[in-house]
């Protein structure tokens, strides 16, 4: 078996604040190093070889996985003017295949795309833009096959299945079509992957002739562009974590100027749709924390002619809007659950859709026609598989259209689920959700994985998951902690969790772990804990603080040099993140604070759990080095033997593998480890 591999120490010593610290990983971040690659690949070959006997397990996991998911499928067809659109798989290929027919059946089927095909053997793809013209007749996609996130973007003829010449590099997500289905908006990023510009593009012209519309400099803005559901406005908008500007621009009148809707405002955030003849806008405005929504005639947008139309509500989050021509469809957050309800316009009566089980999640569908009295929404549980449904909003009445098949004698009465609550060091509730076999023991002999994130306002909703039930079926309990920091008990929550209040969300979590344990649901040394990205961070935190609670640790691209990153404003992201985190630059106070928790400065010399990270030398949101610096430091600085394996994505960005078989082959990896390193390969 070949031996850990040892990273050079090439010492950098960074002061700040009067405080002088020194960095012996700093190299990692310089790929053109040869030494960088080279312990890559050894880490690479290191975890190869420790997990090696596992081979068999792993395989055994993904046919498990492989077995349970009806891998020749057809989404649910959406209907957009005089066609129906839906995406199918097929056994054995990767990608997904995007097609519409003039039927519902599908019988007349015309491939717009094949994923597959665009694929070729290339090892990653993703697809950042899919957006068919008003008129129907053309497809602008683009592609990244590296996982950097930076695509090229095509048009294609869906009459002829043929591109046309227009092709146009470097661009990023966000994509408007105008009302002529000749004039194209999309945006670029700067250089640290900040998307900053928007552009105009003329089919048939050269992208060298393309016309700069807008550029935002205040680099904590990120600039996105899509239209209004009625295709009647082009929308331009500007948002910081903490502030929001919308400019808006007829789609009929594409060579025209955008219009501000309201200037920006420090900490006064806003979105909005179109309906008729005003515009519909979900706003915090007015110390409405949790968000309300007004109205405003698009002829006159302004905060000064702003009308609420449903104003604040204590314990209820409004997290976006629909509109259809007789029905106002609001997306809510209450006692920590979404939830749907429907206004209708005319009279102003309305009412939330009730759903079968307490602890559930119930979500928005694909409702791109506006003159429809049905909305499709989506709806799962943790023991209900993902399920498409149509209501009809007058009548009160939905309709199944599909549940994701579970092949293999899935029965949910076999599993459970339910939602219990922590308490942390401060008396703060926190609730987890649950799920678990029937029948499994209460006397903490059981394994338990806990999942955590905790960040940027998202909430980690209770949904299910066919691969999970490798898990299940080994007499695992599956928790998520919903702390602070995430969104699922509204603003207030999320604020609680970040900043100078960051260390809630670990400690939130260390109870969330204890709790397990006191009620009987695990023990410590049975106990998996698992989170990427910010959640990679709340993982490194955590094993810092409480080593002893967990038996083993996975953390996915995880953001765990925190303080090193947000101190580097040339880093993508840094700026604009100095609004969840603080900036450490310019404050003392800040930089003291993210010094306490960051994981990368706080690794001391002590029994750590085993430790399973993840990294992709493409990924543009979470650079490769943090992980692999962490992981140097960590094995250099740890006591015992506890495995530490890292596992770069040599050809991937952020998300993994793209492939639907490389990722099941790599969560049924992840599983492996959980499984060997718990004892728990039955």
């Amino acid at each position: 078996m070949t031996s850990p591999p040892v990273a050079k120490r090439v010492p950098v010593e960074r002061t700040r604040h009067g405080e002088t610290v020194v960095d012996e990983y700093a190299w990692l971040r310089d790929r053109d190093d040869p030494d960088t690659l080279a312990y890559l690949e050894a880490e690479n070959a290191h975890t190869a070889d420790v997990m090696a006997p596992t081979k068999g397990l792993q395989d055994e996991l993904f046919e498990e996985i492989r077995a349970r998911i009806q891998e020749t499928d057809l989404s649910v067809p959406v209907r957009k003017g005089e066609w129906w659109y839906f995406t199918r798989t097929e056994e054995g290929r990767q990608y997904p295949i995007h097609c519409r027919s003039r039927t519902e059946g599908g019988e007349d089927e015309v491939v717009m795309l094949d994923q597959n095909a665009v694929a070729g053997e290339a090892e990653f793809l993703a697809i950042g833009a899919f957006d068919v013209s008003p008129d129907a007749r053309l497809l602008a996609y683009s592609t990244d096959f590296a996982g950097g996130e930076l695509h090229t973007m095509r048009f294609r003829d869906l009459e002829t299945g043929e591109d046309l010449p227009d092709e146009l590099p470097d661009t990023y997500y966000g994509t408007a079509w105008a009302a002529d289905s000749a004039t194209f908006f999309y945006v670029r990023p700067d250089a640290a992957m900040r998307p900053y510009q928007l552009w105009r593009h003329r089919l048939g012209t050269p992208p060298a002739d393309d016309v700069l519309v807008f550029a935002e400099d205040d680099e904590r803005f990120f600039l996105a562009v899509g239209t209004t559901k009625d295709e009647r406005y082009v929308v331009l908008h500007l948002g910081s974590k903490v502030t929001d500007e919308v400019h808006v621009l007829p789609a009929d009148d594409p060579t025209g100027e955008f219009s501000v809707v309201e200037p920006r405002q420090q900490d006064v955030e806003y979105s909005l749709e179109h309906w008729r003849n005003r515009f519909y806008i979900v706003t915090n405005v007015d110390g409405a924390e949790d968000f309300k929504l007004v109205e405003a005639p698009d002829a006159s947008p302004g905060r000064a002619s702003w009308r609420d139309v449903v104003p604040s509500r204590p314990g209820t989050t409004l997290t976006g809007i629909d509109v259809f021509a007789d029905h106002l469809v609001l997306f809510e957050r209450a006692e920590g659950l979404r939830r749907i309800r429907v206004r209708d316009q005319a009279s102003g009566d309305d009412h939330v859709i009730e759903q079968p089980e307490a602890v559930s999640t119930a979500s928005g569908g694909a409702n791109p026609e506006f003159d429809s009295g049905t909305l499709r929404y989506g709806y799962t549980s943790m023991v209900t598989p993902s399920s498409v449904y149509d209501y009809d909003m007058r009548t009160r009445e939905r309709t199944l259209k599909k549940r994701q098949p579970v092949l293999g004698g899935y029965d949910p009465d076999d599993y459970a689920t339910e939602r219990v609550w922590a308490t942390a060091p401060d008396g703060t509730r926190v609730p987890m959700s649950l799920v678990y076999k029937r029948g499994r023991p209460r006397d903490g002999s059981a394994p338990a994985l806990l999942y955590g994130y905790g960040s940027y306002e998202a909430s980690m909703d209770p949904g299910f998951s066919s691969l999970r039930l490798s898990l299940l079926d080994r007499g695992f309990v599956f928790a998520i902690a919903h702390v602070r920091g995430g969104g699922e008990l509204g603003r207030a929550w999320y604020r609680a969790g970040k900043l100078l209040e960051k260390r809630n969300t670990f400690t939130d979590f260390i109870a969330c772990a204890r709790h397990l344990v006191e009620e009987g649901w695990t023990s410590p040394a049975s106990l998996a804990v698992r989170g990427g990205s910010a959640g990679g961070l709340l993982i490194g935190a955590v094993v810092n603080m409480a080593p002893e609670a967990f038996g083993a640790a996975v953390a996915e691209v995880p953001f765990v040099d925190a303080l090193n990153t947000i101190l580097d404003p040339s880093l993508p992201l840094t700026v604009m993140e100095w609004e969840e985190w603080g900036n450490p630059v310019e404050s003392a106070e800040v930089y003291r604070y993210m010094r306490s928790y960051a994981p990368y400065e706080n690794v001391e010399a002590r029994e750590y759990p085993p430790v399973l990270v993840t990294a992709g030398l493409n990924d543009p949101r979470v650079s490769y080095w943090e992980p692999a610096k962490w992981v140097a430091r960590m094995r250099a600085t740890k006591a015992g033997d506890s495995r530490l394996l890292l596992k770069t994505e040599m050809g991937a960005g952020h998300m993994g593998p793209s492939g639907r078989y490389d990722a099941w082959k790599d969560e049924a990896f992840v599983f492996a480890f959980v499984l060997e390193t718990l004892g728990e390969r039955r």
